[in-house]
């Protein structure tokens, strides 16, 4: 018989499409710290180059942005946290057009997990609609791709931002002695 033990909470990670983010970023990152916290790492734009699905949506050059959170996240407030930036999506949006494209996750020392409202066959339903999809796994000493992992994902540029995220992960959980340091997202 297994036992049952709370996990140990992820690295909020989220990542920001867009083609306009001087137009939103600064009132934008306020809202995203309501939700998850400080943010405590951000990367550089990064092309996002790999496919154009979202061009027709998103207009063109669409960057990635790549954020991590501080505060730890309880694995199960996923889908909550999903869920606030779908709405925060929806606010911003003109005509019917997203201005950004958010995708939440959490990086834990094994693996990349995103948010999605899509169902597919390796993805695990959560709750209110949103499920987890596995995007990439750590196992000896690298970021590993899966049959699904989408392109983008398994790029070296974005791969080395998910490395010193895991790292900055790694270094919090020497401070964090419980379950009950950790807050519940502020949806």
């Amino acid at each position: 018989m297994s036992i049952p033990i709370l996990p140990l909470p992820g690295r909020a990670f989220l990542s920001v499409l867009s083609a306009r983010h001087d137009e939103f970023r600064p009132m934008l990152r306020p809202r995203l710290e309501e939700i998850l916290g400080p943010i405590d790492y951000e990367s550089q734009p990064i092309p996002f180059n790999r496919t154009s699905y979202y061009d027709s949506e998103l207009g063109t050059p669409i960057s990635r942005h790549i954020l991590s959170f501080e505060r730890p996240l309880p694995l199960d407030g996923l889908a909550e946290v999903k869920l606030a930036t779908n709405r925060l999506e929806a606010e911003w949006a003109l005509d019917g057009r997203r201005l950004f494209n958010l995708d939440p996750g959490y990086v834990t020392q094994e693996r990349l997990v995103l948010a999605t409202g899509k169902n597919f066959t390796h993805r695990v339903y959560l709750s209110q609609g949103i499920w987890a999809d596995l995007t990439l796994i750590f196992q000896g000493g690298d970021w590993l791709d899966l049959p699904w992992t989408f392109p983008d994902y398994a790029a070296p540029a974005v791969k080395t931002h998910l490395t010193r995220i895991r790292e900055m992960y790694r270094d919090s959980l020497k401070h964090l002695t419980s379950l009950e340091d950790t807050p519940c997202p502020k949806v």
